[in-house]
């Protein structure tokens, strides 16, 4: 009760607050062209921190306008023209006027090249677009692909209230390896009934394939500022705390959640409080029952100690109450560390605690790292050779923008490893875990990965991709809890020492992805991708060789990245 008087004491302050945009949605192709002009810059952002995602399309317009009057590094044909995409996706946060569409479509539609349809007075700012993905491709002898039909909805009311919605119905053919994931190596809803796909709530079989599903998508929410420096949102959606294309602290891989934010952006700090309602992760979730709920609870501090250092510190708790206290109101206090809170409340919450930073240097690097640790001992870190209670996770990556002097050439090599039971916890109310699905990295633990990823634009609306992975992973193939699976309580652990990564079942993946994009207008691309993947373990159950050619065309809509 007391949790939801607070939300409707933050909508009344909402009409009373200042203008606010809404947010550019997750999506890692639109990201990395803000994050690559920043690195070329040689100069952090101090409007918002690219490690705290998703960005303020209002943040992002006052930086793509600033790019285009800075004339201390050179752009070329290509990045001009995508500096004016960038700036026609949001225009209506532009400093200058943006070009209207050549041809509008009925006089009325597409009188902007990025808006199906908008308003614009003193009332009311509203821009209507639809959302579509249509691929088919084939695996062996099977077909995969997905179709998709929504509609994306976003403004400000009055201008103090911003607004965003997005809602599309989904029928997809996956490549074997994703219904292998969920079922084998994480064990996520493995009923006949129902399942998840990564990065979605609950799906359905469908009728016309047992290798199908179909599942609705969902996100939604508000924003204003109280004062100009503090921004609240209340919604359901996604969240990303990294540089990389992982996050051992919290990705955009599960999926959306409840969720309120408060940002403070004051110069060169950044500051985060995330409330999270998610969902319990239990081996034994059935889709036909309500699944329990628990919370999270997050706080973020980003620096910019230099024109190229940012360091951050980032904590977590997630914690389960009985359905008469609900939220723990303990956890409301911004301003003080959560494991302080969990000693003071006697509690066996799960904490976690991470530092993270990243560099930018020459113009062309950036140099970023996590380190996170779960529930820290210093008796089991230090005292104790291979202990189960030394969980942590750790990343590092390497950004090289237009490398080797070849323009548009952008390059990343990652790293990413976690101990084995780290994200786990004493049960799915505690775990990293929302609706069964990992909320940081897709393997959970018990793992170490390798990813590469190359970009190359050589003309202004086409673009190559390749991604390209290695990992290692622990898995249970005997019914013992080896600490990869963090869907498992840690009380069922094979042993108290002698615990390293790789432990268990050893499945080894190769993956490569190459896709070729071609923007036709503005958010519509037409998309043709080749993979490969093989996965190989002593246990033959798991071996697994996936070869998937497609063809697809997507509009305002994010490319679906299964990289796992």
């Amino acid at each position: 009760m007391k949790t939801v008087k607070l939300q409707f004491l933050l909508l009344f302050v909402g009409f009373v607050a200042k203008s606010q945009a809404p947010n550019a949605p997750l999506n890692d192709d639109y990201y990395h062209l803000i994050e690559r002009y920043q690195i070329s810059r040689g100069k952090l952002l101090n409007d918002f921190h690219t490690n705290v995602k998703p960005y303020n399309r209002r943040a992002i317009m006052g930086f793509v306008d600033s790019v285009l009057t800075d004339r201390t590094f050179p752009l070329n044909f290509v990045d001009f023209y995508n500096l004016e995409y960038l700036r026609q996706d949001s225009w209506e946060w532009s400093a200058d006027k943006t070009p209207d569409s050549r041809k509008p479509l009925l006089r009325n539609f597409y009188k902007k090249p990025s808006d199906f349809y908008y308003i614009q007075n003193e009332y009311l700012d509203l821009h209507l677009s639809p959302v579509m993905d249509l691929s088919f491709g084939s695996e062996v002898n099977n077909t995969v692909g997905i179709t998709t039909r929504g509609v994306e909805l976003r403004g400000t009311i009055a201008k103090k209230l911003g607004f965003y919605s997005f809602i599309a119905d989904n029928q997809a053919v996956f490549a074997d390896y994703v219904g292998a994931y969920t079922n084998e190596l994480l064990a996520i809803r493995p009923t006949i009934q129902s399942w998840n796909t990564p990065g979605e709530t609950l799906n359905k079989k469908a009728l016309t394939s047992l290798r199908g599903s179909d599942f609705f998508s969902g996100r939604g929410y508000i924003t204003f500022n109280p004062i100009k420096q503090i921004n609240i949102q209340f919604g359901h959606d996604r969240n990303f705390y990294g540089n990389g294309l992982r996050s051992m602290f919290l990705s955009d891989f599960s999926a959306p959640y409840l969720f309120l934010k408060m940002t403070a952006q004051l110069g060169k700090f950044n500051y985060t409080q995330l409330l999270c309602n998610t969902l319990n992760g239990q081996l034994d979730s059935n889709g036909d029952k309500v699944t329990e709920k628990k919370y999270m609870a997050v706080h973020n501090l980003s620096i910019n100690l230099t024109d190229n250092l940012n360091v951050g510190v980032f904590e977590a708790e997630v914690f389960n109450r009985d359905v008469n206290s609900g939220f723990d109101l303990n956890y409301l206090n911004p301003i003080i560390f959560y494991r302080y809170v969990e000693s003071y409340l006697g509690s066996g919450d799960n904490a976690m605690l991470g530092i993270d930073f990243k560099y930018n240097f020459l113009k062309h690097f950036s140099w970023y790292s996590q380190f996170m640790l779960d529930e820290f001992r210093t008796q089991s870190y230090f005292g104790e050779d291979g202990n189960w209670a030394k969980k942590y996770g750790f990343q590092t990556g390497l950004k090289y923008i237009n490398a080797f002097g070849i323009r548009n050439l952008d390059l990343q090599a990652e790293y990413n490893v976690a101990r084995p039971y780290t994200y786990s916890h004493k049960s799915g109310f505690t775990n990293y875990v929302h609706d069964n699905q990992p909320l940081a990295h897709p393997l959970g633990a018990n793992f170490s990965e390798t990813v590469f990823l190359a970009r190359y634009q050589p003309f202004p609306k086409f673009t190559i991709y390749a991604t390209v992975m290695n990992s290692q992973k622990g898995v249970d193939a005997d019914g013992k809890n080896y600490g990869g699976n963090i869907l498992k309580p840690y009380i069922t652990r094979i042993s108290e020492n002698g615990n390293v990564i790789g432990q268990g079942a050893s499945v080894k993946t190769n993956f490569i992805d190459v896709r070729a994009s071609y923007m036709m207008r503005h958010n519509f691309f037409i998309d043709a991708r080749f993979l490969v993947r093989k996965q190989d373990s002593p246990v033959k159950a798991l071996n697994t060789n996936t070869t998937v050619a497609s063809v697809g065309f997507r509009l305002n809509l994010a490319y679906r990245n299964q990289v796992f």
